[in-house]
């Protein structure tokens, strides 16, 4: 039979799960969910003087960095993985005490967390209520017959944040004209013209466009017909 490898060294000071019954050489307790091997011989965690230790298991790690970190004393558990014909990582074992500081730190750190993203979250609010804001006032400039309320109406839907529409898009954050028309020509399609009924009784896309081609340009023409009276 091909002996079994041994733990990497790396692991340090190593506790075993055993994958059958096995009982402590010392006390004879058993069967053992835990144990040391010394010299060729399991040993319970109490006669290993490891008894006093409790069981973190792997999956944070950030707390068992840091419960290693706190703890004068510590062990890595592991279990030998049969199919893959290596030892694994199952967790580690730690002082009570010790991992009570690692997971206070880890609290603070996870609330210093949950403060921080509130802020980011308020900073991208506000500067998304500028942008939207600035970008109702280029609808206005471009276009003065459109009403404000519909001028704020369009610049919030073609401004939302991770929408891939028009105000997103880099000539949307450079407040293009070509990008602010689009924007209000998009809004006039849908609520000024039978576009969407078009598209509802099956006409294709670029027919249903077509044939509410004039409306929309009509529509755009009266709102900035103000524009071209203030200019002349």
């Amino acid at each position: 039979m091909t002996p079994r490898p041994t733990p990497p060294s790396g692991f340090g000071l190593v506790v075993h799960q055993p994958l059958r019954r096995r009982h402590c050489a010392g006390c004879r307790r058993g069967p053992l969910p835990l144990l040391v091997v010394e010299d060729g011989a399991p040993r319970c965690l109490d006669c290993a003087d490891l008894g006093h230790l409790v069981f973190l298991p792997r999956g944070d790690t950030a707390l068992t960095r840091r419960a290693r970190e706190e703890s004068g004393l510590s062990a890595v558990v592991v279990r030998f993985n049969r199919r893959r014909g290596r030892y694994e990582r199952q967790g580690v074992l730690v002082e009570e005490e010790a991992l009570a500081r690692a997971e206070r730190r880890c609290l603070a750190d996870a609330e210093a967390r949950r403060l921080r993203r509130a802020r980011d979250a308020r900073r991208r609010a506000a500067g998304d209520a500028r942008f939207a804001e600035a970008f109702a006032a280029e609808i206005r400039r471009l276009f003065p017959g459109c009403p404000a309320e519909r001028a704020r109406a369009v610049a919030a839907h073609a401004s939302v944040r991770g929408s891939r529409r028009v105000g997103r898009s880099a000539a949307g954050r450079a407040l293009s004209e070509g990008a602010v028309t689009s924007a209000v020509a998009a809004s006039v399609r849908h609520l000024d013209t039978p576009y969407d009924r078009l598209l509802m009784s099956g006409v294709p896309r670029n027919e249903a466009r077509r044939r509410i081609a004039a409306a929309v340009e009509a529509v755009l023409a009266g709102w900035s017909q103000a524009r071209s009276a203030s200019a002349g």
